[in-house]
């Protein structure tokens, strides 16, 4: 039986909230929208100081009106994307509804990475009912916090990750090496040694390269800037060798990216680590490096194998829609875990429930990061 489902997040286009969104609805959920973006401050440097400073004036309006659409909606969950913005006062009054709390992250609060936008989420998440879980790192954690918890995989769109049409060849690619995201940690350093010291075609696609790319390598390097949907879809498409990196800050297992360009049929040459060969099996699902070197020399090697590189990409794109990593399988693991949940709400335990996790707020402040 669908599980009437109040989804709060950011719901702009090109947006993996809105991905998840209508994964949900394709596993037959009654979703309600409450869109987080319709808040944003208009002026940049209030939405700077509303991202560091989530207090007060800045976020009162956000949290008075889910709270009435809570209470006149009545849903039976409700699913909190990155919930940086609200308050405890607000889950507590969710909760007294009866309404089950999800909380989704792709980001890591509690890692080195220290985004800075996390304070009113370090007082509510240990009310929350059920945290799905993206990285190992967070186990531990969540486990000794004694929170419940459920471990899912970062995960592609089927309704926009898919391979391009039949047919398509290198004919049809106009990029050789392309890297589609942000210049994250080393990433700008790393693409500039391929490009000037191993003199290999990449081109890169992406916001924010302005700041650290000289206005020459800019220029030279950059091709478009932050690509959505179907101009995503086809960056990889139009790519022979799409590669892909981890945000170590993030204790990340895996690259999203991997998911995504494996399902659209890219050739993915990713960074090695343990999760990705856990994923994709190496030299036939998809290939690895660990060095500039080594990237550079399998650069090399398969853009003059192209009959071995489309053998590889259709292995990986098989791979990656058999083990289930996309959205609609992973988010229908959470669903069985919520249905499971609200049949053990009965009038007896509810109370109880609801009660645990403040006591384990109480306990564990220390622990928080500050």
């Amino acid at each position: 039986m669908p599980l009437r489902i109040l989804y709060v997040a950011p719901l702009e286009s090109g947006g993996t909230c809105l991905y998840r969104y209508h994964a949900l609805e394709r596993l037959g959920q009654s979703i309600l929208p409450f869109d987080i973006s319709r808040y944003t401050p208009s002026g940049r440097i209030v939405n700077a100081l509303r991202e560091r400073f989530p207090v007060g004036p800045l976020i009162s309006r956000i949290n008075a009106d889910l709270v009435a659409t809570v209470r006149r909606e009545l849903p039976e969950v409700v699913w909190l994307d990155k919930p940086t913005l609200l308050t405890p006062e607000t889950i507590h009054s969710i909760r007294q509804t009866g309404a089950l709390t999800v909380c989704y992250l792709q980001d890591n609060p509690f890692g080195p990475r220290n985004d800075g936008c996390w304070l009113q989420f370090y007082r509510i998440f240990k009310l929350l009912d059920l945290h799905c879980l993206l990285r190992t790192a967070d186990i531990p954690r969540y486990q000794q916090w004694g929170l419940n918890f459920i471990k899912v995989q970062l995960s592609y769109d089927p309704a926009q990750h898919f391979p391009p049409p039949e047919g398509w060849t290198d004919k049809d690619r106009d990029r050789e090496v392309s890297y589609i995201g942000s210049p994250y940690e080393d990433r700008p350093q790393f693409l500039r040694q391929l490009i000037e010291v191993h003199k290999l075609p990449v081109t890169i696609s992406g916001p924010r390269w302005e700041k650290f790319l000289r206005a020459d390598e800019y220029q030279r390097y950059l091709r478009g800037g932050m690509l959505k949907d179907a101009a995503y879809r086809e960056g990889i498409w139009k790519s022979r060798i799409n590669l892909a990196f981890l945000t170590h800050l993030n204790q990340e297992d895996v690259a999203h990216k991997a998911f995504e360009i494996a399902a659209c049929q890219g050739f993915l040459l990713a960074l090695r680590t343990a999760g990705h060969r856990l994923c994709f099996e190496e030299g036939k699902e998809a290939e690895f490096f660990s060095s500039v070197e080594e990237c550079a020399a399998k650069i090399r090697y398969y853009l003059g194998h192209p009959t071995e590189r489309e053998a590889i990409a259709r292995r990986g794109c098989e791979r990656a829609r058999l083990c289930g990593h996309d959205n609609d399988s992973q988010l229908a693991q959470v669903m069985q875990r919520l249905e499971q949940m609200r049949g053990n709400l009965t009038p007896s335990n509810e109370e109880e429930n609801t009660s645990l996790p403040l006591s384990q707020n109480m306990n564990l402040e220390k622990e928080v990061p500050s």
